[in-house]
């Protein structure tokens, strides 16, 4: 049995870095938002809140069905990671939160995934 490092992908598929598609003409595309913490320095709660803003903005030019319902969570996130003793529980159980809601939406994803990342660091 050989193992599987990476993604693959046969027949009409396409891999691209970490994105993939399939079916007939699949494309698929990675963008880098620099949304990566490439050092792996800790962010402040200044940074995690412009992360929460941007997360809001793509919602809301998103078409995910629960947005309105995501951006008011993100909303509570960023009003709690900026309060004057933020609780890090209650950020870590929406960050996941956020994480699980937006897995077919790679650009949330992606920011989703940061943020939550982000919170473990605080």
């Amino acid at each position: 049995m050989q193992r599987n490092d990476g993604i693959i992908a046969t027949g009409g598929s396409n891999v691209v870095g970490n994105a993939v598609a399939s079916g007939r003409d699949a494309k698929a595309e990675v963008q880098n938002n620099g949304l990566n913490q490439a050092d792996g320095g800790q962010r402040s709660p200044q940074e995690i809140g412009d992360l929460l803003s941007r997360l809001i903005d793509e919602l809301g030019r998103s078409d995910h069905p629960d947005r309105a319902d995501l951006i008011e969570v993100a909303e509570d996130a960023r009003e709690e990671v900026v309060s004057p003793a933020p609780r890090k529980t209650k950020l870590s159980v929406i960050a996941t939160g956020l994480v699980a809601a937006v897995p077919g939406f790679t650009a949330l994803a992606a920011l989703a995934k940061t943020i939550e990342e982000a919170v473990r660091g605080l």
